[in-house]
């Protein structure tokens, strides 16, 4: 397992009070980068007193000392038990961690505390996947199959605004209408809702609530409960005389989002020229507020077209505006595009000043690195996925693949990601949508059957990213493998890669033929177990033909031959056959064929080939 799989849930910390429980959790702290917290006796006894974090005395206490350091819980331990020791400690919802509950054996988890709005749903399925267990919901849109409504726009960074939450999650609970206003922000998510959902985009429509995605401070709410979610699409240019104060600056921006209407949880971050990389009371303000604080080279800032010029500032600083010139940079560099929505206002006070400039971003800011997740999904069936590929497609916000690979993975998908689909030919566009999206931040799982590093798509995104110059970092790229096409087909009829072998493709939409003939022949008489990938389409018959020619002139035509077509998926055929006869049946794009060598054998019905000549 993937430490980057729950690298949202950090600090993490789990929970154990009895040797089994330990033995239970210890794995999986160790896998997703969790500490363990557990008596100080269980540790001397079990040899982990340097490798476990301890208590001695009373868990409450210890709990307690730990509760405002960590961002989720695991406890090892009776739910009536964690219940009575979390219960002193419980704030508020926004606020109060995610906190899961195991039991002994790992196969049931169960989300405790903070199901939404601190992931405590989440981190239980991917706990699930994880062990092959059962993540038990109770929230009522889970039972539903819907998306919490304080849960849409955290891929995007978005920030819940004011209103009766709990009431427009009760009227989406009840199936009643809710009408979404939304005036800001990506539309993507609309696109992937889950069926059934009673949201309208019909203003005509009298909805029991509403839910607004705005930049805007207030909006009209009418009588009826109203929630508001703010897409972080502003950018603020600041600029000041030496020396600031921090409450001035402060007090100048909230001035200019009052009076324009605007919310500070709309903001994107804060940006200035580079002489005020120091300023104390800038570097405060984005400190207190939790924005990205830019700076930006004078010679950079010089070159924008900005509305009010100033021979002043460019004489004292190189460029001729610091605010507007760098509210529009921070919105082109980190938000795609942007436009200048509030010009330069000045806020003096003695022997201070602040000017403020506020532009909007085309596209808002997630604030968190993307990652880019090459998956593979094994032969088909759910079973064969691996619990880290299983892991990978629940966690991620976007899955891209082809759609046979996405019907597949269905049961797998969580209410509200991003499903994107490509047909067969457009392998390079779904690798440059799926870096696009990472490159904003989003987490992308690509998809690929069998493994992804096996005529998948591990290859190609790498490739794409190698033309962009990627820095090797920025996305992050993660591969998650899978069981592939032949290892399944194998499987399925016995034994026959037992010795040296090889795979070889015989589409030759990206090799040429001469190259394909080239390799089989070299296969043949290298006498290797071969498996032939796509080894017919509707258009290309020939290459099969040739390919079984040049094998019977190295092989006997009674060499044994399996030919399987969707294996473990629920149309599955196998036909065992031989070399002189494979022809003689069905073989198509879904089909794997294994060529046995010369040793190869048939006993039983199972493909043998010996390990030793």
């Amino acid at each position: 397992m993937s430490v980057s799989l729950f690298t949202d849930f950090q600090p993490l910390l789990a929970i154990a009070v009895t040797p089994q429980a330990v033995q239970v959790l210890l794995p999986l702290a160790e896998e997703i980068g969790a500490g363990l917290l557990i008596p100080q006796v269980i540790a001397e006894d079990l040899g982990l007193i340097n490798q476990v974090d301890t208590y001695d005395g009373s868990l409450s206490l210890a709990l307690t000392e730990r509760w405002n350091d960590h961002n989720a819980f695991i406890f090892a331990l009776a739910t009536g038990a964690v219940v009575r020791l979390i219960a002193p400690l419980l704030g508020q919802k926004q606020t109060d961690p995610a906190v899961v509950v195991v039991d002994g054996t790992g196969r049931s988890v169960i989300s405790l505390l903070g199901g939404h709005q601190a992931g405590a749903d989440l981190l239980s399925q991917l706990i699930a996947e994880q062990w092959g267990g059962q993540a038990i919901l109770t929230g009522a849109a889970n039972g539903l199959g819907q998306m919490g409504v304080d849960q849409w726009g955290n891929a995007f960074g978005w920030r819940r605004g004011a209103g009766d939450w709990t009431a427009v999650s009760a009227a989406l609970a009840a199936q009643k209408m809710v009408q979404v206003q939304q005036l800001a922000g990506s539309t993507l998510w609309q696109d992937h809702l889950p069926p059934g959902h009673s949201l309208i985009f019909d203003q005509a429509q009298t909805p029991a609530a509403k839910v607004w995605i705005t930049t805007q401070a207030v909006f009209p709410d009418g009588d009826r409960p109203t929630v508001a979610w703010h897409p972080r699409l502003l950018w603020i240019g600041l600029g000041c005389v030496r020396g600031t104060s921090f409450e001035l600056i402060d007090q100048a921006l909230h001035q200019v989002l009052q009076a324009a209407n605007l919310s500070p949880l709309a903001i994107a971050g804060i940006a200035s020229v580079d002489l005020k990389a120091d300023e104390v009371g800038l570097l405060e303000l984005g400190e207190t507020y939790h924005w990205p604080f830019f700076t930006f080279a004078a010679d950079h800032l010089k070159t924008q077209s900005i509305p009010n010029p100033s021979p002043v500032v460019e004489a004292e600083v190189g460029t001729p505006s610091v605010a507007e010139a760098a509210a529009l940079t921070a919105a082109q560099q980190y938000g795609n595009r942007g436009q200048l929505i509030i010009e330069k206002q000045i806020i003096k006070q003695d022997n201070q000043a602040v000017t403020v400039a506020i532009s909007e971003a085309e596209r808002e800011y997630i604030g968190k690195p993307g990652q880019l997740w090459l998956v593979g999904t094994g032969p088909g069936a759910l079973n064969q996925i691996s619990p880290a590929a299983r892991t990978a497609i629940r966690k991620a916000d976007v899955l891209i693949g082809y759609g046979l690979y996405l019907d597949l993975i269905k049961p797998l998908q969580r209410p509200g990601q991003i499903c994107e689909t490509f047909p067969l030919t457009q392998e390079r566009q779904r690798c440059q949508r799926a870096i696009a999206l990472a490159q904003w931040g989003l987490t992308v799982a690509v998809l690929s059957s069998g493994d992804c590093g096996i005529y998948g798509m591990a290859g190609l995104v790498l490739e794409e990213l190698q033309k962009l110059d990627w820095d090797g970092q920025s996305p992050a790229v993660e591969v998650f493998p899978g069981i592939s096409a032949f290892q399944a087909a194998a499987a399925r009829v016995g034994a026959p890669l037992m010795h040296d072998f090889c795979a070889i493709s015989l589409s030759d939409l990206l090799t040429p033929q001469a190259k394909i003939l080239q390799r089989l022949s070299a296969a043949a008489q290298a006498d290797f177990v071969t498996a032939l990938y796509n080894p017919k389409s509707q258009k290309r018959t020939e290459l099969i033909e040739q390919a079984q020619a040049i094998f019977l002139k190295w092989r006997s035509p009674s060499t044994p031959v399996a030919i399987v077509r969707s294996v473990y998926r629920p149309d599955e055929t196998i036909v065992r056959t031989t070399l002189g006869e494979m022809l003689n049946f069905p073989i198509d794009m879904l089909t794997v064929v294994l060529i046995g060598n010369q040793s190869t054998f048939t006993y039983q019905n199972y493909l043998i080939t010996p390990r030793g000549y």
